[in-house]
């Protein structure tokens, strides 16, 4: 006689019998309004929880459950036992899988006599599962579809369309998970027509006498007003669907939708909002009970992916932010929200830091919170990035992990230390063939590095042949075009990258890059607007908008812009760099003074590459020079001099300093040396022309300020000895002597 087999043995733990919410109605004809939505799950829910009946919780119809009850580890066929025979074969090491949640106890096992055998339904099913993990998918599928044949089991069921849906048969498998499903199990088969499909006995133990017990009936799950299709409304009570019987179907089931385009049948059964949140039995402080991830929080990241579908920028940005909120495991929300750029500087440093770590995996809550602060960007909070960086590093012996080498990596790209960055990035690309993180920064520092072009071209080619489907491809094969002056070919590249993945926001960039570069002005704005867009988090697209208007002139538009970028982001130097240009094209010098000194002093905060701040040493000086603090001007072209000894522009401005100073031998020299590394710079020429004519001009100069000069004096000394006659004449008319000299006078005429 057969034995029965273990309870629950594989996939979805059993559904309890699970009344009807009181707001449904009757289930109507086929013509009747029919909804996918998720509604009805969350009444279900709400009244499992309220029920008296033996299971009062469902752990089906749970949201903060994840899918290990359904993994092919727990769900393998369960150890059954059989004689203690020394002939018995050894059994599979998936039958041997002791994670099974609804394996008995060592204690169980001991006081149980009963001696098992294997069935058909048991091998097959171990079939399934090997099958899967071996990736046959066509294998798994076959035998699996023979299983739910005969089981009509729901978890059968769900992992036939597992199996479907990894062998990209999306529409099978939601056909499987939404189409009608009979919920009534079918009645025990005699021994004779099973023909061994159940699990044999050997006859000996307690259960020998015993018949095979039909298994628990499967509640049907409320439908809502609409009615069943394709069934008959006389045998409508004993089916329903698996995506009204367990959260992980639905799940399953929107994903097969997304994989096909079909976006607004998607939305419809996962429903635009999370239909949980109200429910009382979900949130950031409710832990996952099993220890996985939970279900609800990957139903709010696929719906996040729905929402970019639909381009709902910021319902995508609130679904991703709610999924990692729920649950601090999902990595791909993270991902979606710090590669996506949706999120700026200071938005995803205090959402990161402010997650639930504690309440949801109290164990592991301080290396997620570092693995996750390691990504972020490194405008800000320098200090506390280099003491996650050594944590991961001492701590937690990651220092040869790609994802911490990147950290160390994108920190020295954003100092603009190309070349060592570039050696992190190689040593990373040497241990795994493809990151995508790391091999958009290791390209862009072989652009920076002139040396390693040809480099670039190689590794291009070898990316296009090995991984032709992978974006990042095409993306090397654009930057060496970019790199060579071949604007129109990069352009077409870059084209192609955002087409294979438009959330690429380096080829978006890069696009503008190529107009810009080409002195196409106003298309390379168009490029960056739209990039600017589609990537609301950073600040970059809007800061080349300002800097492309400022080269047009367009002052106010490129105000704008800037203005716009400094709220995204007010950390980076660069951009605080061109606010300073901005305010020197005002007439504003001590505003752009104190803008060019405040990034320079941000830079050196994160102890950037000197070399790279030239330009920002050569505008310092520039706006003192138009404030007349000339010693400052010089100083600050002496520093770009002193990085770049070669560059032209540095010497004629150091030039200027000097004729301003008065030192014309000075500037002379210093506007011939600008002149032999850039000879046809008229501007050069000028200067040096005034220079030359005021130096030749100066003996001629000299020697009429001489001669003024001396006439003055002798105008001095004459007029000085005119007025000392005059006093003398005065002081003697006043003494009488003038009287005595006239009357002596007198007596002589007579």
């Amino acid at each position: 006689m057969a034995t029965p087999p273990p309870p629950n043995p594989h996939g979805i733990p059993s559904f309890p019998n699970i009344p009807s919410p009181s707001g449904s109605r009757n289930r109507g004809s086929i013509g009747s309004s029919f909804s996918f939505g998720p509604q009805s799950l969350v009444d279900s829910l709400l009244d499992a929880n309220s029920s008296t009946a033996s299971h009062p919780h469902s752990f089906a119809l749970d949201p903060n459950r994840s899918v290990l009850p359904a993994s092919p580890l727990r769900s393998s066929p369960r150890r059954h036992r059989k004689g203690k025979s020394s002939s018995s074969r050894y059994p599979h090491p998936l039958a041997n899988d002791t994670t099974d949640v609804f394996q008995e106890s060592e204690d169980e096992v001991d006081d149980d006599e009963s001696e098992y055998e294997w069935g058909v339904v048991d091998r097959m099913r171990l079939w399934r599962h090997d099958a899967l993990m071996q990736h046959l998918y066509e294998t798994a599928a076959f035998w699996g579809d023979k299983i739910l044949t005969w089981t009509n089991d729901p978890n059968d069921a769900f992992w036939l369309a597992q199996t479907y849906f990894m062998n990209h048969q999306y529409a099978r498998a939601e056909r499987l998970l939404t189409r009608p499903f009979s919920t009534t199990p079918p009645k025990p088969p005699d021994d004779e027509a099973t023909h061994g499909l159940t699990n044999g006995h050997s006859g000996k133990g307690k259960g020998r006498e015993q018949d095979l017990p039909p298994p628990p009936l499967v509640p049907r799950l409320p439908m809502g007003p609409g009615g069943m299709i394709e069934v008959p409304e006389d045998m409508q009570e004993g089916v329903s669907r698996l995506v009204d019987l367990s959260v992980a179907c639905r799940y399953l089931a929107a994903q097969c939708q997304v994989r096909q385009g079909n976006w607004a049948e998607a939305t419809e059964m996962l429903g635009e909002s999370n239909p949980f949140r109200e429910s009382g039995r979900s949130g950031p402080a409710i832990p996952n009970v099993d220890g996985g991830i939970k279900v609800e929080a990957s139903m709010c990241y696929l719906r996040g992916i729905l929402m970019q579908k639909l381009n709902r920028g910021d319902s995508a940005k609130e679904c991703y932010m709610e999924a990692l909120a729920l649950d601090v495991k999902c990595y791909d929300a993270f991902l979606a929200l710090i590669d996506g750029e949706l999120l700026t500087v200071n938005e995803e440093w205090d959402f990161i830091q402010g997650l639930a770590y504690k309440e949801q995996t109290p164990e592991d809550a301080a290396f997620v919170q570092l693995m996750y602060t390691s990504r972020l960007r490194k405008y800000k909070h320098a200090v506390e990035h280099e003491l996650t960086r050594r944590r991961l590093v001492e701590e937690y012996k990651l220092g040869d992990n790609p994802d911490v080498l990147y950290s160390f990596a994108d920190a020295l790209y954003s100092s603009f230390k190309w070349a060592d960055c570039y050696e992190i990035t190689s040593r990373i690309l040497n241990m795994v063939a493809i990151h995508k993180q790391t091999m958009n920064i290791h390209v862009a520092c072989m652009y920076h590095l002139e040396h390693l072009h040809s480099k670039l071209f190689l590794l291009a080619h070898e990316l296009v042949e090995r991984e032709p489907e992978n974006p990042a491809s095409w993306y090397a094969v654009g930057v060496w075009y970019l790199a060579s002056a071949k604007y129109p070919q990069a352009r077409q590249y870059f084209s192609k990258t955002s087409l294979m993945d438009p959330r690429h926001s380096a080829a978006w960039v890069a696009f503008g890059h190529t107009f810009s570069l080409e002195g196409e002005h106003d298309h390379a704005v168009t490029a960056y607007s739209t990039c600017a867009r589609m990537f609301t988090g950073t600040h970059m697209p809007l800061m080349f908008v300002g800097m492309e208007h400022i080269i047009l002139s367009n002052f106010a538009l490129a105000d704008e812009a800037l203005h716009a970028a400094n709220t995204l982001c007010d950390g980076d130097p660069l951009l605080m760099n061109e606010c300073g240009v901005m305010a020197y094209n005002h007439g504003d010098y001590q505003g752009a003074a104190d803008l060019f000194v405040k990034a320079l002093d941000v830079a050196g905060v994160t102890q950037s590459s000197e070399k790279t701040w030239c330009t920002t040493y050569m505008n310092l000086g520039t706006a003192s020079r138009k404030l007349k603090r000339y010693q400052e001007a010089h100083a600050a072209y002496q520093k770009v001099l002193d990085l770049e000894p070669r560059n032209a522009m540095a010497l004629g401005f150091m030039g200027m300093v000097y004729q301003f100073m008065g030192n014309l031998d000075a500037a002379i020299i210093k506007y011939h040396e600008a002149l032999s590394i850039d000879p046809i710079n008229n501007q050069m020429l000028e200067l040096l022309n005034l220079a030359l004519d005021r130096s030749t001009m100066a003996p001629v100069e000299a020697a009429i300020r001489g001669v003024r000069e001396q006439q003055m004096l002798g105008s001095l000394r004459q007029q000085k000895g005119k007025e000392r006659a005059t006093n003398e004449m005065v002081s003697r008319f006043q003494t009488g002597h003038v009287d005595e000299a006239n009357s002596s006078n007198d007596m002589s005429v007579g």
